[in-house]
Parts: C-alpha cells; sequence; structure tokens
C-alpha cells in the first residue's frame, strides 16, 4: 500500500478538482510520486562486488523531497554531517506551534509564513538564553519545520534540538544548563507569541501577504486586527520535551524526524480503490492510537498541502551551530566543555555506521552491490515490447 496506489487510482479526480489552486510545485511533486520507481524513470542493473551476483532490473526513484519512498539516501547524508557536529553535553528539544486560526494565512503565503516561523522561533530561543536572569548564554539548535499534524491536516510546528548549555558572553567558558530544565516554558510562550504576532502584521501592513481563497476573509482589515486580538490572547503551544539521554539519543530522534513527510506509506492500512484508511495519533488523548478513514480525494488533497514552495529550507541552524560560524563555535565549544571535564565523544558516536556501507546488500553472500548498467526509459520500453511479443 503506497501513496502513489492512490494517485494511480484517483489522481484524475483529484487533479480535476483542485490542479487550478495547484502550485508548480505542487504538481511536480504529483508527477514524481507518480512515476517514481517505474519504467517512466528508466532503471539499472545491480551487481555484487564479490560474488558477482547480478539482480534483476531496479526501477529509478524520483528523489522529490516530498515522496514516502525517497527519504532514506538523503537522510543518511545528511545525518553522516550531523554526526560530526555532537558535543558531550545534554541535549533538549523544544517545540513551537501557531494557533489553528492562522492556517489560512499559511496556506496562501507558505514561504513567508514558515520563515517567520523559523524567524520567531530562533530569535526567542536565542534572545531568552541570553538573558542573565535565565542562562545568560550563547546558545546554538537546529530547528526541522514540519508542517502537518497525525491527521495529515495543516499544523505548522518547529521542533529545536537544543545542546544543554552555550558560551558565556565573554566566551572564555561553557554555562551549562540544569540537568533537566533548558528555560522557562512561559517566558518562551509569551515571547514567541510576540515576536510571531508584530512579523505578521508587519507582512500584511507592507501589503505582502496573500489574502484571496481561504485567507479572503482577511482582506478586511478589521477583521484581521479582529483575529490578531483573538490568537493575542490565546495560549500559544511552547513546549519542551524531556532532554535525550545523550547524543545517541539525539541521532536516533534526528533519523526519525529530519527527511519524514506528511504521512509514510506504513502507516497505510487499507485502500479500496475509493476510500483510504491510515493509522494516526490522537494527541488529545494521550496520543494513542487511532484508525480514520477519508475519501481519497480528500486525502490526497491533505497530503499535498505540506509540499514546499521551490528552494525553501526546511532544516536550518541557529546560534553558535549557524552554517557561518559553525565549524569554529564546535571547536571552541569542545575546548571549553574539555576543561570541564568533558571529554570528546568515542568514536561510534561521532561516526555514522551507516555512512561506509552499501544501501543495499547481496542476497546471496552479502556483499556491497553497485551499479552495473544504466537503462533509460526508452530502453526499458523497448524491452518491455520485445518481451510481450
Amino acid at each position: 500500500m503506497e501513496v502513489a496506489d492512490i494517485l494511480r487510482a484517483q489522481g484524475n479526480p483529484f487533479l480535476e478538482r483542485y490542479q487550478s489552486s495547484f502550485s508548480y510545485q505542487q504538481l511536480k511533486a504529483f508527477r514524481a510520486i507518480l512515476r517514481c520507481r517505474s519504467a517512466a524513470l528508466g532503471g539499472h542493473i545491480d551487481v555484487c562486488l564479490k560474488c558477482g551476483h547480478q539482480e534483476g532490473i531496479s526501477y529509478n526513484s524520483c528523489r522529490n523531497r516530498s515522496c514516502p519512498k525517497c527519504q532514506a539516501q538523503a537522510r543518511e547524508r545528511w545525518l553522516e554531517a550531523r554526526h560530526q557536529e555532537l558535543l558531550d553535553t545534554g541535549y533538549f528539544h523544544v517545540v513551537f506551534t501557531v494557533p489553528h486560526e492562522l492556517n489560512p494565512l499559511a496556506l496562501n503565503n507558505p514561504a513567508r509564513f514558515y520563515d517567520l516561523l523559523f524567524a520567531a522561533s530562533s530569535q526567542t530561543l536565542l534572545e531568552v538564553a541570553a538573558d542573565p536572569k535565565r542562562l545568560g548564554a550563547e546558545i546554538g539548535f537546529l530547528s526541522i519545520l514540519h508542517s502537518w499534524g497525525s491527521n495529515v491536516l495543516l499544523h505548522p510546528h518547529v521542533h529545536c534540538v537544543v545542546p544543554g548549555g552555550g558560551f558565556s558572553p565573554d566566551h572564555q567558558r561553557w554555562i551549562h544548563t540544569h540537568p533537566r530544565f533548558l528555560l522557562p516554558t512561559p517566558v518562551l510562550r509569551r515571547v514567541f507569541r510576540d515576536k510571531f504576532l508584530f512579523g505578521l502584521k508587519r507582512l500584511y501592513s507592507n501589503g505582502s501577504l496573500d489574502c484571496r481563497g481561504p485567507a479572503a476573509a482577511f482582506q478586511d482589515r478589521q477583521l484581521f486586527e479582529e483575529m490578531m486580538d483573538r490568537v493575542q490572547n490565546k495560549k500559544w503551544i511552547v513546549y519542551a520535551k524531556p532532554p535525550f539521554g545523550g547524543p545517541a539519543q539525539v541521532l536516533r530522534y534526528l533519523g526519525r524526524y529530519t527527511h519524514r513527510i506528511a504521512i509514510s506509506n506504513h502507516r497505510l492500512l487499507a485502500f479500496d480503490g475509493k476510500r483510504v484508511t491510515f493509522r494516526y495519533k490522537y494527541y488529545a488523548h494521550g496520543s494513542k492510537q487511532r484508525i480514520m478513514t477519508l475519501d481519497a480525494v480528500e486525502f490526497l488533497r491533505r497530503f499535498f498541502l505540506h509540499v514546499l514552495p521551490k528552494g525553501f529550507v526546511r532544516i536550518r541552524h541557529f546560534g553558535l551551530l549557524s552554517n557561518r560560524f559553525r565549524s569554529q563555535s564546535l571547536t571552541l565549544a569542545r575546548k571549553l566543555l574539555a576543561l570541564d571535564g568533558c571529554h570528546p565523544l568515542p568514536p561510534t558516536l561521532t561516526k555514522n555506521p551507516a555512512s561506509n556501507s552499501a544501501l543495499w546488500h547481496c542476497p546471496r553472500c552479502g556483499g556491497p552491490m553497485s551499479v552495473a548498467r544504466r537503462l533509460t526509459a526508452a530502453e526499458l520500453s523497448l524491452s518491455s515490447h520485445i518481451d510481450s511479443s
């Protein structure tokens, strides 16, 4: 059971209904998922470098970042780089979420809305951590955007993975957080809310927000201001999960979260040609597993809500882990941590065990498989025609 199966069965009715509102990137993802690992993208023949065993034709992947089948290799490459950046300290997990009343603006303005979500959440963490009344340190972290909830509806939020401490203002020592506490959640919640709403109002005043379609009501400034007042008075959801046990747990977490999409194939339970059944977590009742059944066209509508704009970066680094200063900052961080008795992590934690191994092993001897021949879509079509004749 795959998302591609649902596309093949109900893709045309879905497009007839929603293509007029589709972006280029959504249409590109639609076509890529439909053709992924099919003869339309060509294929290759693999041979074992150890025993010479040769497999049959394997069809190529589409490599689209919205495809449920194309995340494994990208995830491994990204994790290999992150393995080299681990510090011998605890790590915290902080989540920033915006109220659902703002979803129409996110639908119409995904790039600006999600950029603002990154900016407001990162500035909040950096500002509160630097406050001498709180931690009084310059911290660093990476942020991962998720635009979905478990039911595949729009639910924009950012996951932040934060090392437990940071540089003192003079960069002469490492300031540790409490082992079980990063920063006060009520303060994070208030600062994040104010920064996000300030940025959203500025975008609106500059005429930078598209208020058509789902957000048409907000073309009226009075209605927009009333909505701002409502969400200003709401309790925004910002929370810090219990800290990870250590760097190894961080890597396992990152492997699950970084290259996820709205729904993976393994959550699909049934498809009768018209209705899709899948598993989801009902967070209002302790994250219990529930079953949901949707019309296939509605399921596809929800799925394609989460295709990001072209070139949008959904994993970003901030503070001492920002791209510009990361190398120097990590060197200094390790030096300062060593002064506190922390030691460099053992190779088993700083190196990805899968980085030097093949993703596919020989079914006979276990040796690494390598591409022996590449086939174009035209060659596969000709071969299929000859075989059928």
